[in-house]
């Protein structure tokens, strides 16, 4: 259950403009990439569970270790069925400019990128230039038409889908004690869902939410 904020100019400014890159047929020349970050936390095993028997349900014992904590890049072109995880000790600016240079590597035809995601602090071009410097991170930057969520709008995000859906089909309930084999786990689970090209069946549109909430928007903006 999600909790709306106010719905004031810029809150409708920014749904409405993440909601119309939505409605955009796939296109090659235009992919739609939305992008979030998840906290692992790292556990393991301190007692080896007990063998059981065929048909029998498997038991672990309650006691566990906490070794840190790991990050999950998430991101997920949803009407295409393409997916990238990436496993990195945090989410810092250089790892956030690490992950964007595999999603445009990913596309190099591409006219341009459209690429959803919140407003955290080191989603910017700056991470970019920081760690590429002015022109390489420039350049980079610039393949990318970034939509941002409206702030406490993160249920926009078409990847909050993509990281539910990685928390219960890749880590489960299960213990994973350590980054590498967290990281080998994730890009097993990548490469299953990449190969079914699975996709999300996103409804909620612009029509939907002016129902929904109330609104008509004051604004014009171009679809192009």
């Amino acid at each position: 259950m999600w909790c709306i904020a106010e719905l004031d100019e810029e809150y409708i400014e920014r749904m409405e403009d993440v909601l119309a890159t939505y409605e955009k047929p796939l296109n090659e020349q235009e992919p739609v990439v939305c992008l979030d970050e998840k906290s692992v936390t790292l556990h393991q095993d301190v007692r080896a569970g007990r063998a059981m028997k065929p048909g029998h349900v498997a038991k672990r014992d309650y006691e566990y270790k906490r070794c840190g904590t790991a990050n999950a890049f998430c991101a997920v072109e949803a009407k295409a069925g393409v997916h990238f995880t990436e496993i990195t000790a945090t989410r810092s600016a250089q790892e956030f400019a690490v992950v964007l240079k595999k999603i445009a590597d990913h596309y190099p035809e591409a006219k341009r990128i459209h690429l959803v995601m919140d407003n955290l602090n080191t989603h910017t071009r700056k991470s970019l230039v920081d760690q590429m410097g002015a022109e390489e991170g420039g350049k980079l930057w610039n393949r990318f038409q970034v939509h941002y969520t409206p702030k406490h709008g993160s249920w926009l995000n078409q990847a909050e889908i993509e990281i539910s859906l990685f928390a219960r089909q890749c880590l489960g309930r299960r213990r994973i004690g350590d980054r590498k084999t967290l990281q080998a786990e994730a890009k097993r689970w990548n490469k299953n869902v990449n190969e079914k090209k699975l996709k999300i069946n996103w409804t909620f549109d612009r029509d939907r939410a002016r129902k929904k909430f109330g609104y008509q928007p004051k604004f014009k903006r171009s679809e192009t």
